[in-house]
Parts: structure tokens; sequence; C-alpha cells
């Protein structure tokens, strides 16, 4: 095979995610800002971030003793940082090694730890409570079942996902990447098929109406 026929194989290949979201973040396609990393309106715009973090809070506080956090794709950590002090322990995972290099330099703190890892294919730290903020919308479903059968080793699991306002049809199909379901007028539901997940109990503890829907996040119990 020549490099001319690979290349046009590739192309009509999904890229693997790591490469998909190193992309999303060396073409600004998220947005730009004076920042070398950006991961988007929905962590930095201030009607969407606020609300969250206060209910994200509210959850961490209610305990007796600070619970440990797992954050899965926590992005440019914009949102993760006001969360760090109301956890016993911090880990803050995302997929593209040089935002994690600066994440790393930027952010500090005694119980702030990052890793670099694809969660749908590496083990997962352990924590009582994983957060899940708009990352699985970003995914395929294959990827989205490898990461749901891996959550029931939390306690706790918050989930935020942008959904369309109204009835719409769940878990259509997506490629990875910079793109979400939206454009199929579909969005993440784990409780139906194909992820099934199995949980005690579930509560929606913010909905935020935008202009493409609502952003929704979900507290599950799994034990």
């Amino acid at each position: 095979m020549d490099k001319k026929e690979n290349k046009s194989i590739r192309k009509k290949q999904p890229w693997p995610t790591k490469e998909a979201m190193q992309q999303v973040y060396e073409k600004n396609l998220w947005g730009s800002s004076a920042s070398d990393f950006y991961s988007g309106d929905g962590s930095h715009r201030s009607e969407i971030v606020q609300p969250y973090i206060a209910a994200v809070i509210t959850f961490l506080t209610a305990f007796k003793n600070p619970i440990s956090v797992c954050d899965l794709g926590c992005g440019d950590f914009n949102v993760g940082k006001e969360l760090v002090r109301y956890a016993k322990n911090y880990i803050a995972v995302d997929i593209v090694p040089e935002l994690m290099e600066r994440n790393m330099n930027n952010f500090k703190a005694t119980n702030l730890e990052f890793q670099c890892l694809d969660i749908a294919k590496d083990k997962l730290p352990i924590a009582d409570c994983a957060i899940i903020r708009q990352v699985l919308q970003h995914i395929s479903n294959d990827e989205v079942k490898q990461v749901v059968a891996k959550l029931t080793s939390y306690e706790y699991v918050i989930v935020t996902e942008h959904l369309p306002e109204g009835d719409f049809t769940p878990n259509k199909d997506i490629i990875s990447g910079q793109g979400t379901r939206l454009k199929k007028q579909s969005g993440i539901n784990l409780l139906l098929a194909p992820f099934s997940f199995k949980v005690l109990e579930e509560s929606v503890l913010l909905s935020i109406p935008d202009e493409n829907g609502l952003i929704v996040t979900t507290l599950y119990r799994c034990r």
C-alpha cells in the first residue's frame, strides 16, 4: 500500500479520540481566548458555570467529612479549580497530554492531582465521587459504554449533559470529536439502552436553559 492510498483510507476513518481532542485545542474549535487552551463557552460563561459550581459545592459540603473526587474530562480546569478546596482529594483527568501539562503548571494544591488518561480505555482513579461534565456528549456510544462499565466503582456520579429541549430520541451514536448529539436532536440518557447504567438513586441537581436546549446535571448514587 503506498502512502497516497494510506492517507485516503485514513481520511475515511474516524480519528482516535485522543487525536480528535488534541485537534480541538490546537485549532481552537471550541472558541478562542487569550488562553492557549480553551474548553468552550460552556466552561466559561458565568450563567452556566456559576450555578453548576454552587450546586456541586452544596453536594460536597453536605458530608460530615470531605469526600474524594475524580473529575473525568477536566478540560482547561476553569470549573474544577473552584471545587478542589471542598474535596478530601481531587484527581483531575483528561486525554490531551499538552493540556494536562499546562494544568499541572497552572494549578497547585496539596490535595490536587492531574492524570492524563483515556477514560474509555484506561483504568480510572479510585474516589468516592466521579464528575463527568459535558464529556460523554462528545464521544461515541461504544466509548460511553466503556466508561459506564467503570462508573459503578464510585458511590456517587455527577453527570452533566447538553440535551435537546422537549421530547427527543436518546443515545443516537456519533463519531467522537468536537461535535455532540444535539446535531441529531439527541442526547445522552445513561439509564437507557445501550448504556443501561444501574443506579440506586437518581436526582437532577440543576437544569440550565440554553439557546440549544438544556444543560442538565444529574446525581446518581451507585452503591
